[in-house]
């Protein structure tokens, strides 16, 4: 089971989003177009050399799946996608950090997850992304349940999720 923590020193939240152009981190409660959000990043990040983005999708699992629902809480789910944009800009040699994450009921084979990052050079875009996808995986608070043919199951982040997670825990992980 996850635990999750609202840290009251956080530099982020939902209010000092708006103050940071560098960090977008939002909750997108249908359909939306990762080409797109790919321009508007690349558009925001004057200067840089290197963007780099990651989307993922809902998995289908051979047609065991037909849909995965994401229930969440509207206040702490943003803060939590918030701090882990903040927490890369923070972390990596970076100009722009975005994140933007389906809730509600996501149909195999659609986008559920975007994450992206513009720095001058290529490997602290690379590591920020990796980073915030692993971030997004086991500390975003969402509760996740596939949808299919034979009915519903939760499913919770795995071991190999943790250990992924676990990486950026190190001394020489990061900048």
């Amino acid at each position: 089971m996850r635990r999750f923590t609202m840290d009251s020193g956080s530099t982020s939240s939902p209010r000092s989003a708006a103050a940071d152009p560098r960090r977008r981190a939002r909750l997108a409660h249908g359909a939306f177009d990762p080409a797109a959000e790919l321009e508007a990043l690349i558009a925001a990040s004057d200067g840089a050399g290197a963007v780099v983005s990651f989307t993922g999708l809902t998995r289908g699992h051979a047609g065991a799946v037909g849909m995965l629902v994401l229930d969440h809480h509207p206040v702490l789910t943003e803060c939590s996608l918030q701090d882990i944009a903040a927490e890369a800009l923070a972390r990596f040699d970076i100009g722009a950090a975005w994140v933007v994450h389906r809730c509600g009921a996501v149909p195999a084979g659609e986008p559920i997850v975007f994450a992206g990052a513009a720095s001058r050079h290529r490997r602290a875009a690379f590591e920020a992304a990796d980073y915030m996808m692993d971030r997004l995986k086991t500390d975003a608070v969402f509760w996740k349940r596939e949808v299919g043919p034979a009915g519903e199951r939760w499913i919770e982040p795995t071991a190999g999720d943790y250990d992924d997670r676990s990486r950026w825990n190190r001394d020489d992980a990061g900048n």
